[in-house]
């Protein structure tokens, strides 16, 4: 008799985004004629950067040809393009990286979710709350968090409060963690960590033998100089911590999927008998045994986001959507909104009005305004009362949008 993974029945609910979608169906089949604006997922709505559509067209071609046809790629990526990311994302800012220490994947979110493979169950995770689910979820699916008490938290995780009071910024575990998940600039919240508040995790991780999982898949967004693009721009922080970029913000592949992930082979953690083994050696097995490796053709495009056309048009894509997160910003502010975020990120962070539950507010927003965001309880006990915005939209919905909620909520 085969038996399941009895974990996956510890998860809360439905997914975040599955309730999200199915409260929004229901509502626009009780209302045909509404129409609804989406700010809720963060998913992109301009088309891809045409100096990536010109290498994406190239490698089709060369697919087609016997003398340039491409099978198997490696599974870590293709070197041309492992060089243009070292060159251009980390060399300028002081970082030497070996070319065996970046990945290439089809995403992030599933790099993610799947370098908690290479840890022991036994190891304690820190996560912020609120948190993007996917650094949670998975580790719940792995059986390493416990059971979900009453206050909505699993035993054996440690929550990293982020709330209004502590400016989202959040504070060093009071016992001592194995695997710290730090999202920077923050998703949901829109946070940025400066360096010296950097430098303070990275001199914990090193004290305390433990790994920062860094995810800076929004490093594109940031505009204050003093915020650093990587966790490697802090002392130490390669012999620490793991970085995880992608393609789909900052060059629109949330539907082309491509992203990297950068293991240092300084990384260590320890054996059961004490030993340090480096983490590099375990993520490439991993990958060489369950990945097949990003396609040929995608990587090509990719490599063009790195052109002198690709890096000027990713910035006017930037500019766009922080453009977006400015408009809603200032749009909530002025009905007296508190909002956060929106200035260092595409996201915007607010507390529902009147003292409402985010799921409250979520039913609010779309039936008196026709407007989708995204509730803060469900990313974590400490997002309750909060809601996400995102800037993803085209700006002719942005404007609506904050037309709407300034016109039809009644705050």
């Amino acid at each position: 008799m085969a038996i399941i993974n009895e974990n996956y029945l510890k998860l809360p609910g439905s997914y975040l985004f599955a309730e999200i979608a199915r409260r929004v169906a229901q509502f626009k089949e009780e209302n045909p004629s509404a129409n609804v604006i989406r700010l809720g997922i963060g998913d992109v709505t301009r088309p891809l950067p045409s100096a990536v559509i010109g290498n994406l067209h190239k490698a089709v071609d060369e697919m087609a040809d016997e003398r340039t046809f491409r099978g198997y790629g490696p599974e870590q990526g293709y070197q041309f393009l492992i060089e243009k990311i070292i060159q251009t994302d980390y060399t300028p800012r002081g970082i030497q990286l070996d070319v065996d220490e970046v990945f290439v994947s089809d995403g992030s979110k599933s790099d993610v979710g799947n370098i908690q493979e290479i840890f022991g169950i036994d190891n304690k995770v820190a996560i912020t709350d609120p948190v993007y689910p996917v650094y949670l979820d998975t580790n719940v699916m792995a059986g390493r968090t416990g059971v979900l008490g009453k206050d909505g938290k699993f035993g054996n995780v440690v929550y990293l409060t982020c709330n209004a009071e502590n400016k989202f910024v959040p504070e060093l575990p009071a016992e001592k963690v194995d695997l710290i998940y730090i999202c920077m600039p923050n998703n949901p919240t829109g946070t940025t960590l400066t360096k010296a508040e950097l430098k303070v995790w990275v001199d914990y991780a090193k004290k305390h033998h433990s790994v920062i999982l860094y995810d800076a898949a929004y490093e594109a967004y940031i505009q204050d100089e003093d915020i650093p693009h990587s966790i490697y721009e802090i002392e130490g922080a390669k012999d620490v911590a793991i970085e995880f970029r992608s393609f789909s913000k900052n060059a629109g592949f949330t539907g082309t999927r491509c992203a990297f992930t950068v293991v240092p082979k300084n990384v260590t953690a320890l054996t059961s008998a004490g030993e340090a083994y480096p983490l590099n050696k375990l993520w490439n097995r991993r990958q060489t045994t369950k990945f097949n490796g990003t396609p040929y053709i995608i990587q090509k495009g990719a490599e063009a986001v790195y052109s002198v056309q690709g890096q000027q048009q990713i910035k006017t894509l930037i500019q766009y959507y922080m453009t977006n997160a400015k408009v809603i910003r200032e749009g909530l502010a002025s009905i007296g909104i508190e909002v956060y975020g929106g200035v260092n990120a595409p996201y915007i962070w607010l507390k529902a009005p009147n003292g409402l539950d985010s799921w409250a507010f979520f039913d609010k927003l779309l039936t008196e305004a026709h407007l989708v965001g995204t509730p803060g309880s469900g990313f974590g006990p400490a997002g309750e009362g909060y809601f996400r915005l995102t800037a993803f939209g085209n700006q002719e919905n942005t404007l609506e949008a904050v037309e709407r909620i300034k016109t039809r909520l009644k705050v």
